[in-house]
């Protein structure tokens, strides 16, 4: 008995070993994502696992310069892969700045470049920097998708960080970062003339509510600058995300003149009259729901500050919209699937009040 039971637990302790091991050698080879790579260390950059991601992005940049959003650039490809995207290099179809695209692929080439010096890279960058520098609305705004795509993408687009993200790295550039020291002078200039003319448009498009400057909605329209519509659940209103970005980079403006500190002291006077307090937003478990869970906003007396991520244009109040584009005051009036597929109230501007924008006040 006591031999049986011996091997019993001999065999068991083998087989957890060989989990254990495969688990191991699984995570030891397993690609890291896309999201992941934008944070590894500067030597990472030297390694040839780098490099074989940064061939990747070259393979994935369109022959206008530019790329598509929502693809993993860190994954192996296969040779029927590889094939397919080079047949799409040449569409000038679905190249844009939305969820990162583009200006986070130009990140990541000018690290490698550094890291490598291999002018293939560099090459690439340049040409990502003229994509951008050319969809670029001579107004100063950039849409969501360029070549132009009919409808709410050719809005100036402030949604998801698309233009603050173009915008940021523009900035880098002209004010010659190091890891950009590798630019030409003449590109310099044009990065420096893009973000003039950005910071214009930003200036023009916050909202104004009975002659006092707001903040702005996640886009506008490219010619009358008005709040504009997107899909069914994203109406014109005052983003309480996208502007956190947007004054967040106002705050970085080295001796900024009195219309950008009357546009960040309005922005943030906002913030601090629409703040939700006594409010908490929690995920629960749904054994019913597709997805297993739910989120709802509770009351909480410890809970806040929170602020929509749409708010009504007249009053401040956040509004949570389904996909049938009809306007609901509570999050749990609108469908599961948007309750837990999108994040209407968060805690959008909390650092920005307590910690970026104090900062900011005691050099101003």
């Amino acid at each position: 008995m006591k031999s049986s039971y011996l091997k019993y637990t001999g065999v068991l302790f083998m087989i957890l070993l060989i989990i254990s091991v495969g688990k191991l050698d699984a995570q030891i080879t397993e690609k890291p994502s896309w999201r992941e790579i934008q944070h590894r260390s500067r030597e990472w950059y030297t390694s040839e696992e780098a490099r074989d991601i940064a061939d990747n992005v070259l393979l994935y940049q369109h022959n206008n310069g530019g790329w598509l959003k929502n693809i993993n650039m860190a994954r192996e490809l296969s040779e029927a892969e590889i094939k397919e995207i080079e047949i799409e290099k040449s569409q000038e179809i679905g190249t844009t700045i939305d969820n990162g695209a583009t200006h986070t692929q130009l990140r990541f080439l000018a690290r490698v470049y550094n890291a490598t010096g291999d002018k293939k890279y560099k090459d690439a960058f340049l040409q990502g920097m003229d994509f951008l520098f050319e969809a670029q609305y001579e107004n100063g705004g950039w849409p969501q998708f360029y070549p132009i795509r009919k409808g709410y993408y050719e809005h100036i687009t402030f949604n998801d960080g698309a233009m603050m993200g173009v915008m940021n790295l523009l900035r880098d550039i002209a004010k010659q970062k190091s890891t950009y020291s590798f630019v030409d002078k003449i590109r310099i200039q044009k990065a420096q003339n893009a973000i003039d003319k950005g910071l214009e448009i930003i200036l023009k498009t916050q909202v104004k509510v009975d002659g006092e400057l707001t903040i702005w909605c996640a886009q506008h329209d490219k010619d009358d600058l008005s709040p504009a519509k997107a899909r069914a659940y994203e109406l014109p209103s005052l983003s309480g995300s996208e502007s956190v970005g947007i004054v967040e980079y106002l705050l970085k403006i080295e001796d900024p003149s009195e219309d950008v500190k009357r546009s960040i002291r309005s922005a943030v006077k906002w913030f601090q009259e629409n703040k939700v307090m006594g409010q908490k937003v929690m995920w629960i478990d749904d054994p019913d729901a597709p997805e297993g869970k739910d989120r709802i906003v509770v009351r909480d007396s410890t809970g806040g500050p929170l602020w929509g991520r749409f708010n009504e244009i007249e009053t401040g109040r956040p509004i949570f919209v389904g996909r049938d584009g009809k306007i609901k005051y509570h999050l749990d009036e609108i469908e599961r699937e948007r309750r837990v597929g999108y994040n209407y109230i968060d805690n959008y501007a909390e650092d920005l009040l307590n910690r970026k924008y104090p900062e900011w006040e005691n050099k101003h």
